[in-house]
């Protein structure tokens, strides 16, 4: 007879998921209620309000995508490519990479702008590009959850404007964490993950469209690639006084983002980023003191996601299970050219706290000597 569940109680300081707060489980274990139930449609009006205080828009079409981070990425690109619009995708590492196979999934010709993994995407370089072609969307991570690099976006933001095109930005890993300010910085199209900054379980994906970006998806001649992420239905859902049947919406999980959602807003987001970014200055300094090198340049840290170099002669692999092992502590490993190369560190949401640090610090000090 298969055992009942007991996972071990780990202290989450890798990539994602990070930690989630007793009340977001205690959430999740409210009573069911039908997925168009008076009641649960308000929950869902809540949510979306406070997903736009924490995406700083004004915009309508802001909601949650029943899916992962990935799922809302790829709900962004379908709705707004159609078979031979160009798009111009700025990559810096495995999530850029992942934006490029989206768009050619979309029958949409793709322009690259590529940067070296561990430096942010040069705007003139994007500039140059657009200089040279004529994309519908340029899209960017603004978060780059590979390598470590947070993104200046603005710079890019005015270019992209200025060209015509819509702008596009993957915050899976910084909206929650640092400032992701959606209408300042004239961002059409965004999505993110429930289970970074939010601490949230993962499986949604907090996604906003501009009014031009609703004006895109409206115009299109063709239908949308994916049924299940088509935005002209799944806002029907969402929005209105008579809610049209979509899909059955993930109650327990809604239940989930609501709570975590109000942890942050209570906090506040300006607090709440004041903490992301002292407790990644608290880190720093204790893994700088033990001697590990940091691979992105101070200015383009992100506060939440810190990669490391692996010291010469330590087994990447030896030294994680032993975290994982002895001291229940996960970290995340290095992806594609990074991968044995570098450690990465979340401090994210319920898990950048001085506790999490304490107990990394002094791990390693004991594994490493």
């Amino acid at each position: 007879m298969v055992k009942e569940l007991n996972p071990s109680i780990r202290v989450l300081m890798g990539p994602g998921p990070s930690d989630v707060h007793p009340r977001v489980l205690k959430a999740m274990a409210k009573p069911l209620i039908g997925h168009l139930d008076p009641q649960f449609i308000q929950i869902m009006d809540e949510v979306k309000e406070m997903a736009r205080q924490l995406f700083q828009t004004e915009n309508q079409i802001t909601s949650v995508i029943s899916a992962t981070g990935s799922a809302g990425m790829e709900t962004c690109f379908v709705n707004l490519l159609e078979p031979g619009d160009e798009a111009l995708v700025c990559v810096s590492g495995v999530f850029g990479n992942r934006m490029c196979d989206i768009v050619e999934r979309c029958g949409a010709k793709l322009i690259r702008v590529d940067a070296p993994w561990g430096t942010p995407v040069d705007p003139a370089k994007v500039k140059e590009a657009l200089e040279k072609s004529n994309p519908k969307i340029v899209a960017i991570v603004h978060a780059e959850t590979s390598t470590g690099v947070l993104q200046p976006l603005e710079e890019i933001s005015k270019m992209v404007h200025d060209a015509g095109a819509l702008f596009l930005v993957d915050a899976v890993t910084s909206l929650g964490g640092t400032p992701v300010k959606v209408d300042t910085w004239g961002i059409d199209a965004i999505y993110s993950g429930s289970q970074k900054c939010i601490s949230a379980p993962p499986g949604l994906s907090p996604v906003s469209f501009s009014p031009k970006a609703l004006e895109v998806m409206d115009s299109r001649k063709t239908k949308v690639q994916s049924w299940y992420l088509d935005m002209s239905m799944i806002r029907n859902y969402w929005a209105g006084a008579k809610r049209a049947y979509h899909h059955t919406g993930p109650i327990s999980m809604i239940y989930s983002i609501h709570e975590a959602l109000r942890i942050v807003l209570e906090e506040g987001l300006e607090k709440r980023f004041e903490r992301h970014l002292r407790n990644h200055q608290i880190l720093r300094d204790g893994l700088e003191s033990m001697g590990f090198e940091f691979l992105v340049a101070p200015d383009y840290r992100l506060p939440m996601l810190n990669a490391i170099k692996i010291p010469a002669g330590f087994d990447d692999a030896i030294i994680r299970g032993r975290l994982l092992n002895e001291y229940n502590i996960e970290i995340g490993a290095g992806l594609g050219e990074f991968a044995g190369k570098v450690w990465r560190i979340g401090l994210m949401g319920e898990s950048s706290s001085l506790n999490h640090i304490n107990m990394l610090l002094s791990a390693l000090r004991q594994i490493m000597g």
